[in-house]
């Protein structure tokens, strides 16, 4: 069953829904966003009863905003449970605090902020919505000055939610030690057995040890070997200690020099938001996350990237970073960009004055091209800017 909310729901991912005939909640939003009466629909209160007696159903959410019908819905169920938990960063890192006891975090109301000094605070450290999405609010502090500018920016005024108040409450943030080393972004489900089958591994590249934003992730053959073994057991972990099942999920962690795996954040009952990291596999190589999610198998990586061992492919997130407000811009040169890499797999355009970014690109790259994805990670887009 799918459940579909705002801010966004791809073709890519309708067409999956529609070809597997797969169980669409009617909500009125997802109606909104999908018209098409040929799809399988199912009433919300048909589908709350459903799950009620079937909670083993696979269940799907393209968007966490789609936590508030749950919890509406289905308020005592373990998915609700086991959602609150993930995304209330400072109840997950309470749950694995056996695992990482030296491991540092205290809770800060947004009030708070202004006044609240260094002593005490290991640094660096990393300051964030207890719950959050989209790098909204996230800050890391390495000296006096940063913490200068993130308590500047961290305001009443510039943190106005955009999202719904289970997925961006600015009111209470997290700060916690800050983990120096590789970050990783990995699609996966915990199936009825709840052995976890991973689905992607995306490298999370950084333009700096200071830059916190999402702009490049890149999967290939060579990165989906290197790290499946390590981050299947880490996962297994996590998950007998939440009680995983029929659970799919979108995970950042970071490992550090010593080689050990430090989790970040595990977003509930999605892949990468937007529709883009189970987007990605499927344009790149026709493996589709949520047919493999919904018929409980596990992807055979030798078939998937065969002919494709040399490859990446990567998600370009178009976040404004260009120094321009949104209303001062009348186009964006999306054939500009295209053109600039070696294969463009898809362009998804959107609004900036609607939502955070410019939209995504999800391309291929040669392994020997990798200066390509380094040129748009510095970037600051103007180049594809035109003002009014």
């Amino acid at each position: 069953m799918f459940l579909i909310d705002l801010p966004y729901a791809s073709d890519y991912l309708i067409d999956k829904i529609k070809e597997n005939k797969y169980k669409l909640v009617s909500t009125k939003v997802a109606r909104e966003l999908v018209k098409d009466d040929s799809l399988s629909w199912i009433s919300e209160e048909q589908a709350a009863a459903y799950m009620r007696e079937n909670p083993e159903t696979p269940l799907y959410t393209n968007s966490e905003n789609a936590l508030t019908w749950i919890d509406k819905h289905l308020p005592d169920s373990v998915l609700a449970k086991q959602s609150r938990l993930f995304k209330d960063k400072v109840k997950f890192r309470e749950l694995i605090r056996g695992s990482y006891p030296g491991f540092f975090f205290k809770t800060v109301t947004l009030r708070d902020i202004p006044g609240l000094s260094l002593e005490g605070l290991p640094l660096p450290f990393v300051i964030k919505p207890s719950v959050g999405f989209f790098s909204i609010g996230v800050h890391v502090v390495k000296s006096k000055e940063d913490w200068a500018l993130a308590k500047k920016e961290l305001s009443i005024e510039n943190l106005e939610p955009i999202y719904p108040a289970n997925v961006l409450d600015t009111s209470v943030f997290i700060i916690e030690e800050y983990i120096e080393g590789e970050e990783f972004a990995i699609d996966c489900y915990f199936n009825p057995q709840g052995e976890v089958v991973i689905l992607n591994i995306l490298h999370h590249e950084f333009s700096s040890g200071e830059d916190t934003s999402d702009r490049v992730y890149t999967t290939s053959m060579e990165i989906v070997q290197k790290y499946q073994n390590s981050f299947g057991a880490f996962l297994q972990s996590l998950g007998e200690q939440a009680g995983l099942h029929n659970f799919p999920a979108h995970v950042e962690v970071r490992i550090n020099k010593e080689g050990r795996i430090h989790p970040i954040e595990v977003n509930p009952l999605r892949f990468g938001g937007w529709c883009t990291t189970a987007d990605l596999l499927g344009l790149a190589t026709g493996t589709s996350p949520y047919e493999l999610y919904m018929r409980n198998e596990k992807p055979d990586w030798s078939k998937i990237f065969k002919g494709r061992e040399d490859k990446l492919f990567s998600i370009i997130v178009l976040n404004n970073n260009s120094g321009y407000a949104p209303g001062q811009i009348k186009r964006f040169d999306y054939e500009l960009l295209g053109k600039e890499f070696e294969k463009t797999l898809m362009i998804r355009e959107l609004d900036i004055n609607r939502y955070a970014v410019f939209g995504f690109l999800f391309a291929e790259t040669s392994s020997g091209n990798k200066a390509e994805l380094h040129h748009i990670l510095i970037s600051d887009l103007r180049k594809y800017i035109t003002l009014k």
